[in-house]
């Protein structure tokens, strides 16, 4: 339900280094003017490649649901999820289709695109991951799947957390691949935590803390568990046992717990949404998140109203939930023509895919 229609390859790539999690070997991040030495801040866009993805109206999906063919990525492509798959960086783009008018009123499905060198994509003709005549369809028609984070785990199964759009509700879902093709989707993240108290709670954007081992970037556990960050509006916290029923942490009142909130004045005043996979560095749990510049008073006037610009915050190796840095300002804005248009033409950098390739 958001952002611009053009996919920017500056989202998907880190040219920062990550550590070994077995700290056989740690390195730290070059220190940028005006960053902490924490901080990734040294993201770049590389010359003449971008857009490498964009709308187009003569690639056909025939809908199982409304059994006609549909030009299923003819308005939009964005917010796109980044993961490796037999050395290739493979990205999932959220594609909408011309079904309705305004944010929320089409129909969303995700698109399979790849790259050797993370700088020239190719894409497939068709959605690999859509609504169906599936178990989900109640959750995910018409509105669609949307805002997918791919991670993965040490054996090699892929996990999505998604959004599901039914243009009611929105409830952040799990779906497991082992080919990237082939997805079973296993519902929200939440329907089972506290008696299915939180099934109808609005959640999307997790993002699953992942380590380097071995040169790839994988699902780690910290005391025994899986972790993520997750939501739009506030950074809250979750476990699971299996990465695919999870449990939000509360607070002393019951509540979701919020471990990020909006700060007034700043880049973020309006909402802070997680980003792609956090990753653990030697410094913490390195989490790259979302921050809506609020209109008015309360923003940061450095920065256009309503814009999204991208920050960075920092938590304890061994607490995730205890926040121990953050940045006053975003490490990423838009500035490009491309980055200024579409769905949010305040301005729109919005990040949720990270990929280590060849040791970038």
């Amino acid at each position: 339900m958001r952002k611009n229609a053009i996919i920017k390859l500056s989202m998907l790539l880190s040219v920062a280094v990550l550590f070994s999690c077995n700290n056989k070997k740690e390195t730290t991040n070059v220190e940028i003017a005006g960053f902490p030495d924490w901080a990734w801040a040294d993201f770049k866009r590389p010359e003449g490649v971008n857009p490498i993805i964009s709308p187009i109206e003569n690639t056909l999906f025939y809908c199982p649901l409304t059994k006609d063919s549909v030009a299923w990525e003819s308005n939009d492509t964005f917010n796109p999820a980044a993961t490796i798959y037999d050395g290739k960086i493979i990205v999932f783009y959220r594609a909408e289709d011309k079904s309705g008018e305004g944010i929320g009123g089409r129909t969303s499905r995700l698109g399979y695109a790849w790259s050797e060198d993370g700088l020239n994509f190719q894409r497939e003709t068709t959605p690999v991951f859509y609504p169906d005549n599936d178990s989900q369809k109640e959750l995910e028609w018409p509105g669609g799947c949307e805002d997918p984070r791919i991670t993965v785990t040490g054996d090699g199964t892929y996990v999505m957390l998604y959004t599901q759009w039914n243009r009611k509700q929105a409830r952040m879902a799990v779906a497991t691949s082992k080919d990237l093709r082939k997805w079973e989707k296993h519902g929200p993240a939440f329907a089972k935590a506290y008696d299915g108290r939180f099934f109808d709670e609005f959640s999307k954007s997790g993002s699953i803390i992942t380590g380097l081992v071995d040169g790839k970037q994988v699902i780690a556990k910290i005391d025994g568990k899986y972790w993520m960050y997750w939501g739009e509006k506030f950074v809250n916290v979750a476990t699971s046992e299996d990465l695919i029923n999870w449990t939000p942490l509360l607070d002393e009142n019951g509540e979701f717990l919020k471990v990020i909130e909006p700060r007034p004045g700043k880049f973020d005043s309006e909402l802070t949404e997680c980003g792609p996979p956090a990753v653990i560095t030697n410094k913490g749990i390195l989490l790259l998140y979302n921050g809506k510049n609020k209109h008015g008073e309360e923003g940061d006037p450095n920065y256009t109203a309503n814009s999204y610009c991208a920050g960075q915050a920092l938590f304890d190796l061994n607490d995730p939930t205890k926040l121990i840095g953050q940045l006053d300002k975003p490490f990423f804005i838009p500035e490009s023509d491309f980055e200024k248009s579409g769905q949010y033409p305040a301005g729109t950098v919005f990040i949720e895919g990270l990929a280590h390739h060849n040791n970038k």
